[in-house]
């Protein structure tokens, strides 16, 4: 059985229980401080009941009271399924009734003064899973991804290793959702690891964001593309004070190379890009430590990870050749609570199947090239969305792209697409389809596009092409 993570932070902690662990607009924990608070909650959870392999909700957002709860909850053998604190009251009832949890917590459940209690008994070596987290439900209903000790270890490894190369002098800036696996592994988890000090920022707000940088000296910004995109958007950037941030991450959705590069021209701080998801955390990335960078790939395998590209009978592909990506890594799910058929379709022997149709070069670089269920076939036609999107996105006016198939009574399906435009710009349907047109073959560009004020996304910042359906 694998060590319980808490023991891991626990280590930490007597390393230098005077550093700062956590810090806020207007408050700080130190290492020693977030421990202690951590043993008290377990001590007031386990009071009311709770216990090694049960389930525990927190619905907190990004505030101290998280860390507290999580570790709490670790301290005890218990699972712990952070749930968004965005969720709509009728989306939060269905995921606790499919959890089943012995305790829902937010944080006025945490007691500030938690310090001040005696030292527990010990954490205890009796745990069950580590995690369950739900995904985004962008394709169906949201499951629950449970995931051990073991693969929780293993990934905030990779995190704090070759991807970001932690060490205790960095403060990590985190303003992605706690609740999801982004911002829990490479924002909270990874520099708790190593002794690095994480900066909360409540909700993401490029003025908050830029403050809390000059503030506390942030060295490694953690975020999604969307982030970045209104970041340059913003005129605070001008005068913004960045010069401690030694790299950006990008995760959680695509970042393309015209951002990325952008980013990189007005700030000088390269956007570290890779690819990862809830039930598999960061299996493909570049690293920190290598200034490797290729357009349109999402990187290596980082160390411990093996993949398959493979054809709709599972044979592998000659080298690149387009085919499902699949991914075995010790940081995967185990199964989907309450859900075995779901399970056993993109679990395979020990291969996850991402559903995701990639290529990869013959220097490893993985390139994703569409979404095997989004693929739109059109009268006979395959056409990949990214493909799509990324030609509007070159269009000057378009901040924000997304591009799905619509039913077509005699090709089957056609294409639409989704946009949102940059602040101040403007352009039509007729316009955008003109530009599409211009750079893409005949079956490809789309017949439809909508303007919208925005592209509805979960927290992560993926698109949720889900919504967007009900508009066609």
């Amino acid at each position: 059985m694998a060590e319980n993570f808490a023991r891991r932070l626990e280590a930490s902690s007597r390393r230098t229980p005077e550093r700062l662990a956590l810090v806020w607009d207007g408050g700080a924990l130190t290492f020693g401080e977030l421990d202690r608070r951590a043993d008290a909650f377990a001590e007031t959870i386990a009071a009311r009941g709770v216990k090694a392999g049960d389930r525990i909700a927190l619905s907190i957002g990004n505030h101290w009271a998280f860390a507290v709860a999580l570790t709490a909850g670790w301290k005890l053998g218990a699972t712990v399924a952070p749930l968004d604190k965005l969720l709509k009251e009728d989306e939060r009832a269905d995921i606790v009734a499919d959890l089943s949890p012995a305790a829902l917590i937010d944080e006025t459940h945490v007691d500030a003064r938690g310090g001040e209690t005696p030292a527990r008994r010990g954490t205890t070596t009796e745990a069950g899973a580590a995690l369950i987290l739900y995904t985004s439900g962008s394709t169906g209903r949201p499951k629950g991804a449970v995931l051990s000790h073991a693969a929780l270890e293993a990934a905030i490894e990779s995190w704090a290793g070759p991807v970001m190369a932690l060490t205790p002098e960095d403060v990590v800036l985190a303003t992605l959702p706690l609740a999801h696996s982004f911002g829990l592994n490479g924002a909270l988890l990874a520099p708790l690891l190593v002794g690095a000090t994480v900066a909360l920022v409540e909700r993401f707000a490029p003025d908050r964001v830029v403050e809390a940088i000059r503030r506390h000296r942030v060295t490694v910004f953690p975020g999604v593309a969307t982030m970045f995109r209104r970041l340059l958007d913003t005129p605070e950037l001008a005068a913004a004070d960045l010069g401690s941030v030694r790299i950006a991450v990008s995760g959680a959705a695509p970042c393309p190379w015209d951002l990325a590069e952008r980013w990189r021209g007005r700030t000088g701080i390269r956007i570290v890009r890779g690819y990862g998801m809830t039930e598999l955390f960061r299996p493909i990335s570049y690293r920190a430590a290598d200034p490797t960078e290729s357009p349109d790939s999402i990187g290596w395998p980082v160390p411990g990870v093996e993949i398959r590209v493979v054809d709709d009978a599972g044979r592998s592909v000659t080298t690149g050749e387009p085919g499902e990506l699949w991914i075995r890594s010790p940081s995967a799910m185990d199964f989907y609570i309450n859900a075995p058929d779901e399970t056993r379709e993109v679990l395979v022997d020990g291969w996850f199947r991402t559903g995701d149709l990639a290529t990869v070069s013959a220097e490893g670089l993985v390139t994703i090239v569409g979404r095997k269920r989004e693929r739109i076939l059109r009268g006979g036609y395959s056409v990949f969305p990214p493909e799509v999107e990324a030609v509007l996105l070159t269009h000057p006016a378009v901040a924000e792209a997304a591009v799905l198939g619509m039913p077509h009574p005699e090709l089957g399906e056609d294409i639409a697409a989704f946009v949102a435009l940059r602040p101040g710009a403007t352009a039509n349907a007729d316009e955008l389809i003109a530009h599409c047109r211009d750079r893409l073959a005949a079956f490809k560009y789309p017949r439809r596009v909508t303007v919208l004020d925005v592209l509805p996304r979960a927290a992560t910042g993926k698109i949720l092409k889900s919504r967007l359906m009900s508009l066609l």
